[in-house]
């Protein structure tokens, strides 16, 4: 698609972490298109992650949720939308045994409400925003795009559900639809229930990193810029019907991740007592031990990501120190529900790795 055209972009979940961290970065580089964002401001969003964008004419948010097919069907009736990034989501894992129906309800129906408005708007082009986590795990070989979907839990179930209800649009009505997956997305203003938030929250308060299982369990990351960057590549040269893998060639066990984190946070600390900033809990009825991917589809179009692993852990690190009361600190206190802001216990829910 031509870039050089204004254009209008509808960003859902557009409050959310990435969702926001997305309009951010449509507006700097597109400053004449028109940005819309629809958030339901629930938990782990905040019109805060917007402030770069108050106050710019044009960018609009509008409140409302996208399985609402009165409310869906006007925004699109209203405005002349010709670009989709459909980001929003439930995402919690933990959360996801506990409520699967929200989970099928948010993710799946949700993105049917939304599709269907859009085939009917003409938009030129649909992004859905999946996650490696439809592939299952792997020990071995790393997958591919044409990889089955073996999902192991309700939300990673609701997301190749959902998947698949796009990629019927495309094949029975070739709606301009494409589909990305990512890695593990960290960086400035992510909420604390995933995990490098929750153990630099945890280590700031000098409470232990609650490690679920052995911590042997790896997970490849990327810094949020580079799949924002990932989505403007695939928005502006991606092939209609296509699926795109965002990956990371960086990966990390998790209790080594806590080490390193714990090392950049405490001054002096000896390497004996590291252990003692550990607290290994009950681990998940199915733990997947890596999601290894292949990306040299995206690659063909020309993007690699960017920001090393320690670079972007040293800008994320800086962001949580200045803001510190940004979001709500992990207290032993509090309690715990999917669809506020409190956080469970740190001995109950340790954190979201996904």
């Amino acid at each position: 698609m031509s870039c050089s055209e204004c254009r209008t972009v509808l960003v859902t979940g557009g409050a959310g972490f990435i969702g926001s961290h997305l309009i951010s970065a449509l507006a700097e580089r597109f400053p004449h298109w028109r940005i819309i964002n629809i958030d339901n401001l629930q938990r782990c969003s905040s019109l805060k992650n917007l402030r770069c964008v108050e106050g710019n004419s044009v960018y609009t948010f509008i409140p409302g949720d996208v399985c609402d097919p009165l409310f869906i069907n006007h925004v699109f009736s209203l405005e002349n939308i010709d670009v989709v990034f459909h980001c929003a989501a439930e995402t919690h894992v933990e959360s996801s045994f506990l409520r699967p129906s929200r989970f099928m309800r948010v993710n799946v129906d949700g993105t049917g409400v939304l599709i269907r408005a859009a085939l009917q708007a003409r938009v030129q082009r649909f992004i859905y925003i999946s996650t490696d986590e439809v592939y299952g795990h792997s020990l071995d070989q790393p997958f591919d795009e044409r990889s089955p979907q073996r999902p192991t839990n309700p939300y990673s179930a609701s997301k190749a559900a959902a998947e698949n209800i796009v990629m019927s649009y495309w094949i029975q009505h070739k709606f301009p639809a494409v589909i990305t997956r990512s890695s593990n997305v960290y960086g400035p203003r992510q909420y604390h229930e995933k995990v490098i938030p929750r153990f630099l929250s945890l280590i700031q308060q000098e409470q232990k990193c609650t490690i679920q299982g052995s911590g042997l369990q790896s997970r490849h990351f990327l810094y949020v810029s580079d799949v924002t960057d990932a989505f403007l590549t695939v928005m502006e040269k991606g092939i209609l019907g296509e699926i795109y893998n965002i990956g990371s060639s960086f990966e990390i066990p998790i209790i080594q991740l806590a080490r390193e984190l714990v090392k950049m946070k405490v001054k002096n600390i000896s390497c004996e007592a590291l252990e003692d900033w550990m607290e290994f809990v009950e681990d998940r009825p199915v733990t997947e031990l890596r999601y290894p991917m292949r990306s040299e589809k995206l690659h063909r179009l020309g993007w690699r990501p960017k920001v090393t692993w320690k670079e972007g852990i040293r800008r994320t690190i800086k962001w949580y120190e200045e803001n510190p009361n940004y979001w709500p600190l992990i207290s032993e206190n509090q309690e715990s529900s999917p669809e506020s802001c409190d956080q469970t216990p740190s001995h109950s829910v340790p954190f979201q790795v996904r």
